[in-house]
Parts: structure tokens; C-alpha cells; sequence
């Protein structure tokens, strides 16, 4: 049975699986303000890979990335809160 317009083969990674996955890992680690790069680039790349039908692959690390992209975007507002209630604080 042929089905029509199935991509023929293996998928290849979207060009920016690994990116995503890297800024999104950073963010979390050392540099919040890779988050929200991560976060972006990550809904852009999941949004083309759904649109490929199946010729992109990568879906498994660019939701990884950006699932750590707004982990990494949270934690970096929380720590500016905090930072900004010590210094106001004075303590």
C-alpha cells in the first residue's frame, strides 16, 4: 500500500534540535538568559517539525530544550525577585 506523501526514509534533524537542547541545558545550569532563547527557538522548531509531516526529526530534544528553556526562564525571574527583595530589603 503506498501512502501518499510520506516521506521516504529516515527523518533528519531539525537544524536547530541541538541548539535548543543546549541553550535550554544552559540555562538551567549557569546562564538564565538563554532561557527565553531556548524557550522561543524551541516553539518555532516544534511548530515547523509538526508542519513537516514527518520529515524533520529531533521532537524528543527540542521539547526537552524548551521544557528547560522555561525552567531556566523561571528560575532566572525568581532569583532577579529575590535579588531585588535583598536589596531593597537592605539585609
Amino acid at each position: 500500500m503506498v501512502i501518499p506523501n510520506a516521506p521516504i526514509g529516515k527523518p533528519v534533524e531539525h537544524p536547530h534540535a541541538t541548539m535548543v537542547l543546549f541553550l535550554g541545558a544552559l540555562s538551567v545550569l549557569c546562564c538564565g538568559l538563554t532561557g527565553p532563547v531556548a524557550w522561543a527557538m524551541g516553539k518555532r522548531a516544534l511548530d515547523q517539525i509538526e508542519e513537516s509531516g514527518g520529515a524533520y526529526g529531533g521532537h524528543t530534544q527540542v521539547v526537552v530544550g524548551f521544557i528547560l528553556g522555561v525552567i531556566g526562564t523561571i528560575l532566572m525571574v525568581v532569583m532577579a525577585l529575590l535579588f531585588l527583595i535583598v536589596l531593597l530589603g537592605g539585609g
